[in-house]
């Protein structure tokens, strides 16, 4: 069995040596790899004096360098985890238990539950980005998870060499779980502790740019994941509009045989051919998404097992796995 843990790195010289010693201690037998990412720092001289292998991702942002480890990284098991010292080791085992028993293709370490994030997390905006990503993935998939944006994970092979990396930054996350809900593989959540940064340490969040990354991964979410839904409320929306402009139009007609009101017929009639515009795409690209959900199930059966229902499943405290499909999500 050959498990990898995955540490992306950005000027992480504060912490990075103790996350490194941490997983040696917890996993000996497991290959440390730390991606370094144009730091500026002692970052990677210090990993690689803890006997880390060190590699470096030359393009800016934490997906380029998850898709990177992805690409290049044969193992068993996986282990991602950030550089920034916030996730503990010791929890390891417990996050990998369900993925080597066969329970789970994702595990996440899940820091809401336990109500540590809330208390350690000096970004009030970010939980608020993070619910509203959490509740709008609940809701479109039926799913229960509670935390989306974890970055304390461990994954099976199938999963790592099966997942498309698209996102360059921070929202990489996201995109994982997003996956994994829509390929239907097996996803368990195990609550952690979580802990702010050490003094010292410097985030690299930014609250105004990651709140428009927010916005755009949940445009991002509605329009690739589910077209239908997107398009179809633009056309409830444009149809409603032109409902309004053009009723007044139509009663004037009945009882007078004439249009007088040529500007709200123009805008009516627009805004209905806009309505049905929407309303077709949505159904065209609905289409397209589920043809292309079947081809790449056809193509995981050839290459490997078939994922089965996408369940959620979480564990109290840190006792043994709870049995598969505790939360489990319906689609």
């Amino acid at each position: 069995m050959k498990i990898a843990v995955l540490i992306p790195c950005y000027n992480e010289e504060h912490t990075i040596e103790k996350v490194v010693r941490d997983f040696q201690r917890e996993l000996p037998e497991a290959d440390i790899y730390v991606y370094d990412n144009n730091s500026t720092d002692r970052t990677l001289a210090l990993a690689r004096g803890c006997g880390a292998v060190v590699r470096r991702e030359t393009r800016q942002g934490k997906g380029n360098v998850v898709r990177s480890m992805f690409h290049d990284i044969d193992a068993d098991f996986y282990v991602l985890v950030d550089g920034d010292d916030t996730y503990p080791a010791d929890y390891v085992h417990f996050l990998i238990a369900p993925v080597t028993e066969g329970m789970a293709d994702m595990v996440v370490g899940d820091r809401h539950s336990n109500g540590s994030y809330e208390v350690e997390n000096k970004r009030p905006f970010h939980d608020l980005g993070n619910q509203l990503v959490k509740g709008l993935i609940n809701r479109l998939f039926h799913a229960s998870l509670c935390d989306i944006m974890s970055g304390y994970r461990v994954f099976n092979r199938d999963f790592v060499k099966n997942t498309p990396i698209h996102s360059a930054g921070f929202e990489v996350e996201t995109e994982m779980t997003l996956h994994a809900l829509d390929k239907r593989f097996r996803i368990v959540e195990i609550p952690i502790e979580y802990r702010d940064r050490p003094e010292g340490s410097f985030s690299k969040l930014n609250t105004v740019g990651d709140g428009m990354r927010v916005l755009r991964t949940i445009f991002w979410i509605f329009k690739d994941f589910k077209p239908l839904a997107f398009f179809g409320a633009l056309f409830l929306i444009f149809f409603i509009c032109g409902w309004w402009v053009g009723v007044p139009v139509i009663f004037e007609f009945l009882a007078t045989h004439a249009i007088r009101r040529i500007p709200s017929a123009i805008l009516a009639v627009g805004l209905m051919l806009l309505s049905s515009v929407f309303l077709t795409s949505g159904l065209i690209l609905d289409t397209i998404v589920k043809h292309q959900n079947d081809l790449y199930q056809v193509l995981f059966n050839r290459s490997s097992g078939v994922p089965q229902g996408a369940q959620v499943a979480q564990v109290e405290g840190r006792g043994e796995p709870a049995a598969q499909g505790r939360r489990g999500v319906s689609r």
